[in-house]
């Protein structure tokens, strides 16, 4: 059954008061300014987001899913690595551990069509082509094994060049976020019915433990859990037998908001 305007506006506050489900408990800082942007803005809300991010993961050597089974984070980082950061993490490794380069992915609900044909328009001309009426993300990833069975398949020279690799792949993804924002002000404000566009003044990223006045990213959890990702110090991993997007990044679990499925039928 086609989706009315009162129900868009129901989700979007059930989105706006519903506690980050995700471990970190917060909006990656570099996305902060541009998940404000759409969270203050009537036609759209945001159900996850993640700024991009280098992980390494240990998988069993028995499984063939080391993404999503038996896995340990070794790893993880929003920002730029050091190749001494993924030496000490790989040298932890006791099974199958596989460096990955993630790129931003952002999920944004559009309250009409044409609101969603702008969303799609922008991400493609930003660079993220693998955008669609239910993502924007890109291709821009890298995922290499390193380990097998606890043994080092590389040298550690091999592993520098795949850090310098990584950082590359982090700078492009900034710089393809700050053009999608860029663009999508732009995009917004030239649009023709003006009138029901209200752009919000988001002036770029801040803290991850602290929200400036008057803007709406999410409200923060920390989950209770024993373990956390591993931030380079060598001291903690954690068990992800589960969907590893939503360990570190923005996920506003789209499962408690019940309403929000078959959502594009908006657009019937």
């Amino acid at each position: 059954m086609p989706r009315t305007d009162g129900d868009f506006e129901r989700w979007k506050r059930q989105s706006e008061h519903k506690l980050d489900q995700s471990k970190k408990g917060a909006v990656d800082v570099d996305i902060a300014g541009l998940v404000c942007l759409l969270n203050g803005m009537e036609q759209y809300f945001t159900t996850s987001s993640c700024s991009g991010r280098v992980i390494l993961i240990d998988g069993s050597s028995e499984s063939s899913d080391v993404q999503k089974q038996n896995c340990q984070w070794l790893f993880v980082s929003h920002q730029k690595c050091t190749p001494e950061q993924l030496s000490e993490a790989v040298s932890r490794a006791g099974g199958d551990a596989v460096l990955k380069f993630e790129p931003f992915v952002l999920h944004v609900q559009c309250r009409r069509l044409d609101d969603a044909q702008l969303m799609h328009s922008v991400a493609i001309n930003s660079g993220f082509r693998n955008s669609g009426l239910t993502a924007i993300r890109s291709t821009h990833g890298l995922e290499v094994p390193l380990t097998h069975q606890g043994s080092l398949l590389v040298s550690q020279d091999y592993i520098h060049f795949l850090c310098h690799i990584c950082n590359q792949k982090m700078d492009e993804n900034l710089r393809r976020i700050h053009r999608f924002e860029e663009n999508l002000r732009k995009s917004l404000a030239a649009a023709a019915d003006v009138s029901r566009l209200h752009i919000p003044e988001c002036t770029g990223a801040h803290s991850e433990n602290e929200d400036k006045p008057g803007q709406k990213v999410y409200r923060r959890r920390r989950k209770r859990e024993q373990s956390d990702c591993h931030h380079g110090d060598g001291k903690e991993t954690t068990d992800c037998n589960r969907d590893n997007s939503k360990d570190c990044c923005h996920d506003d679990s789209e499962s408690g908001l019940t309403e929000l499925k078959d959502c594009l039928d908006l657009f019937k």
